[in-house]
């Protein structure tokens, strides 16, 4: 079964930078789109970007000045590049994969703190 990890995120002061990188593993399957989303405090999950395997992106609309989604395929692996983060940014990032045959898998969530 395939198992979608993320890593990369911490606590950062507001107009810093982090790069979270999310890795779909244990899966032979082909990967069409992977995405983050995130959800902060009190909120509903809002979608931040995705990425499909040809490299195609979208992107929220007041996010994609600052945001920047980028995947290797040959390592099942999506980059999530936060450049001038903002206090708002904070929130638990999460990424998912759409994999043939299989449906979608999500990951657990890694969390992202800007400082202001």
């Amino acid at each position: 079964q395939a198992q979608v990890v993320e890593s990369g995120g911490g606590l950062v002061q507001a107009g810093g930078s982090l790069r979270l990188s999310c890795t779909v593993s244990r899966s032979i399957l082909r990967v069409y789109v992977m995405g983050w989303y995130r959800q902060a405090p009190g909120k509903e999950r809002e979608l931040v970007a995705t990425i499909t395997s040809g490299g195609n992106t979208n992107y929220a609309d007041s996010l994609k000045e600052r945001f920047t989604i980028s995947r290797d395929n040959g390592k099942n692996t999506a980059y999530l590049q936060m450049n001038r983060l903002k206090p708002e940014d904070t929130a638990v990032y999460f990424c998912y994969g759409d994999i043939s045959l299989s449906g979608r898998a999500w990951g657990q969530g890694t969390q992202v703190t800007v400082s202001s």
